[in-house]
């Protein structure tokens, strides 16, 4: 049976017209943007380095995206002057790049990546670790699930699991950025994330996510034992097995360029809007692969786990250095997410992104002041400060889940934007922010929760 042939469920959604303009539709606007500040570059056309493949070009035109189409590692087009696949050796599973990490590939400031992100689920031990058991469980034929699912499922051996301690996300990289070093901003520029199959999933477990049991059994503030979800009744952490946690997976198909639930007999359809859940440089100086200021769960100042969904293609993200090279990292690809993430996860899905990665050195103009020291994102429509409620993770001796926190960093990061980039005295700002800014929440699933304003560059003009 050859690739593009998909099981019962994912090619019944394809044959109901997913032709190929409604799935780069469904890509969330590739190709690249004018941004409103820029980095110096050293921009190559050079062919990939050896070992590497990609097209060579400066800018990413769009991807292969045919209807049915998976994108196994290493096929299908792949933009970037540079390829990265998620290979067992190239990932981490649960942790994210140290600044002690060696990276396991390289580039020069300005140039292109395309990276095949892999997602966790469908391969995490809750549901089997194997994934052609668990989506043939849902119609997908084994030629249609992902071989480096495949092969990271049953053969990733870098670091030992535990399921219950270690993050979930695979996390691809690191990518070395010649020229960064401590005190750099690195700009990533996110030119595409093209759904590498037709199907994500959702998912809640227990203990975690907005309305989770809690020890006890308990309830959060708030709501009573009663209106935990997963029903705290369900729970069966204490067996030690995995599988029968009874954690919930909601297969989510593709069809007609938006995600599908189906509950009897009524389906329910949602926009997709691609991004990687997580973008990161290497900010944990533990020396250990798997240290706890290493985990993949919560966000930090480098970024990692951040979950805005604005940071989709079209957008610029950027992150303070604090190692030589930046040390890049993706994971967690999501095809679609509302602001919260309230049951735990996103859409999860498989994406192919492609990235710009620029280095700005302090004092240039070059990225805003506050991007040296707290993560930062720009839409075309938007600037966007960014607040965590515990910016060092689990490094910081703690976690704190208080949006209270998040909220007002975000708040004190927009007026020092707003401040030190457009020239308003403080009190003005404040009074705009209050009037004119939104601010959402970014997610309260990660331990470390987050807060994203938004302020509209069109009251600027």
């Amino acid at each position: 049976m050859n690739k593009m042939l998909i099981g019962r469920e994912a090619a019944e959604v394809l044959t109901k017209g997913l032709g190929r303009r409604r799935f780069l539709g469904a890509a969330a606007g590739l190709g690249a943007l004018a941004f409103a500040t820029g980095c110096s570059a050293e921009t190559s056309q050079s062919p990939s380095p050896s070992g590497a493949v990609g097209s060579g070009a400066g800018t990413p035109g769009p991807p292969d995206a045919q209807p049915g189409n998976i994108l196994q590692p290493h096929s299908g087009e792949m933009p970037g002057d540079h390829y990265l696949a998620s290979a067992p050796d190239d990932v981490l599973w649960g942790y994210v790049p140290t600044v002690h990490a060696n990276p396991v590939a390289r580039m020069k400031s300005g140039q292109t990546i395309t990276i095949d992100a892999l997602s966790h689920e469908g391969i995490l031990e809750d549901q089997g670790r194997d994934p052609v058991s668990f989506f043939g469980g849902h119609g997908v034929e084994a030629d249609s699930v992902l071989q480096d699912a495949v092969d990271i499922a049953a053969g990733y051996n870098r670091t030992p699991r535990n399921f219950d301690t270690d993050g979930p996300h695979v996390v691809t990289g690191p990518v070395a950025v010649e020229g960064a070093e401590p005190g750099d901003v690195l700009k990533i520029e996110t030119l595409a994330a093209v759904p590498r199959v037709p199907y994500g999933v959702v998912s809640s477990r227990h203990g975690k996510g907005s309305l989770a049991v809690q020890q006890g059994p308990a309830a959060p503030a708030g709501i009573t034992l009663e209106e935990v979800m997963p029903p705290a009744a369900t729970d069966n952490r204490a067996s030690g097995v995995p599988t029968d946690y009874h954690n919930v997976s909601v297969f989510t198909a593709i069809e007609d360029g938006k995600g599908v639930m189906t509950s009897g007999e009524m389906k329910v359809r949602f926009p997709l809007r691609p991004f990687m859940g997580m973008m990161g440089v290497a900010h944990a100086e533990s020396s250990g692969l798997t240290d706890p200021e290493a985990n993949s769960v919560p966000p930090t100042l480098g970024g990692g786990n951040i979950d805005i969904r604005h940071l989709g293609p079209g957008s610029t993200f950027y992150l303070p250095v604090k190692a030589d090279g930046a040390l890049f990292y993706v994971g967690d690809p999501h095809m679609g997410m509302g602001d919260g993430e309230v049951a735990l996860t996103a859409m999860e899905g498989s994406l192919r992104g492609t990235f710009r990665l620029t280095v700005c050195k302090p004092g240039a103009g070059d990225a805003p002041e506050l991007a040296h020291r707290y993560p930062f994102g720009e839409t075309a429509d938007a600037w966007i400060p960014i607040g965590l409620s515990d910016p060092d993770g689990l490094g910081g001796g703690g976690v704190s889940s208080d949006l209270n926190v998040a909220m007002r960093r975000a708040v004190v990061n927009a007026l020092d934007f707003l401040e030190q980039e457009k020239g308003m005295d403080r009190a003005v700002a404040y009074a705009y922010l209050s009037a004119a800014a939104d601010f959402a929440v970014s997610q309260v699933v990660d331990r470390t929760v987050g807060v994203h304003g938004l302020i509209r560059k069109a009251d600027f003009g």
